[in-house]
């Protein structure tokens, strides 16, 4: 059993560093919602190991995140609370050895590599270093059919980070020397990794941003497909987690594609208004598709199955036994304001 320091050290962690995320957690239920503070903690924790590049040497680097991997493994012990508390995490859960060693892997490829040649290859570091932390999220929320959730937790886990790096490509530059968008990518629009790296943006480099977008919109849609294979009290904090992170693909159209000289963020306002429209539909429908198609800025293809004009009211065709009353999940909205 987590002990309080142990969650509120997590809990912390995740409140100072990933604002969008803790928003969403605190819908989540208790036995999940502490567990989350506690993977979050570990991931962010492993992450500034190679953020301090310009304090620590790569050889020491490499050192710290290979004993951070042996105590998360519960290889050697460790009086680090957060650690600790994830080696516990990890047995009590069952979560797969292998996702955290290819999380370790991907934090330490960060230390030498500042590009990647394709997607594909992109991809491959995304499978530690998001894809991991989805099937871990999906370990500790314990649905019924694994198997049938873990594929699109992984396309979640990518959709959310691919997200990051389109918001963040500037910063990504300035702070740490690293491009994300594939070269393929770049050299199809006429873009360099050179060109990034000076910050010089112009309309190709917004046809890049265009094209990564259009990627990443489609792992949001494989990712929410699943969400229902998720336990029900788990389902709307995921999909209102789905709705802020996409959202920030309107503030990068909204700046014509240029996150090179500024990197958008979501407001508070904004984060409680969408909160407030998600949980109008989901307390109609609770179908994350249809929710998410109706809230969030993912554009769907043409799809007879949905009326483009419904809303909180209508029918929608989807899993109507799914319909729950405004007045139950409301109550269940005081979570938000707990620990």
């Amino acid at each position: 059993m987590l002990n309080e320091s142990q969650v509120e050290a997590g809990k912390e962690i995740q409140q100072r560093t990933g604002k969008t995320f803790y928003f969403a957690t605190r819908l989540l239920p208790e036995r999940v919602r502490h567990a989350t503070y506690v993977l979050y903690a570990f991931f962010r924790v492993a992450d500034e190991v190679v953020d301090a590049e310009e304090t620590a040497p790569p050889e020491q680097q490499r050192q710290r995140l290979e004993r951070l991997r042996a105590e998360a493994l519960g290889e050697v012990d460790t009086d680090d609370p957060v650690l600790s508390a994830f080696a516990e995490l990890r047995e009590r859960y069952g979560i797969d050895p292998e996702d955290v060693n290819v999380f370790i892997d991907a934090m330490e490829s960060d230390i030498d590599k500042d590009h990647y040649a394709t997607y594909e290859e992109l991809e491959t570091y995304m499978d530690g270093s998001a894809s991991a932390v989805g099937r871990m999220m999906t370990s500790v929320m314990r649905p019924n059919d694994p198997e049938a959730a873990l594929p699109h937790a992984t396309a979640l886990g990518q959709a959310f980070q691919m997200s990051n790096f389109l918001r963040d490509v500037g910063e990504d530059v300035v702070e740490r020397d690293r491009v994300y968008l594939p070269q393929t990518s770049l050299e199809r629009h006429g873009v360099d990794v050179d060109q990034i790296l000076a910050l010089d943006f112009d309309e190709c480099v917004a046809a890049v941003m265009q094209d990564e977008l259009r990627r990443t919109e489609s792992l949001y849609r494989d990712g929410v497909a699943g969400i229902e294979h998720l336990p029900a009290d788990c389902q709307f904090p995921v999909l209102l987690s789905a709705v802020l992170y996409a959202d920030h693909h309107r503030s990068i159209r909204n700046l014509g594609y240029d996150t090179i000289s500024e990197t958008p963020e979501l407001s508070f306002a904004r984060k409680v208004a969408l909160l407030a429209k998600t949980a109008a539909y989901w307390a109609v429908w609770r179908d994350p598709v249809a929710v998410f198609k109706a809230v969030s800025v993912v554009p769907y293809p043409d799809d007879e199955e949905f009326d483009a004009d419904f809303g909180p009211g209508s029918t929608p065709t989807r899993n109507p036994q799914n319909r729950g009353r405004v007045s139950g999940w409301l109550r269940s909205l005081n979570r938000w304001g707990s620990d």
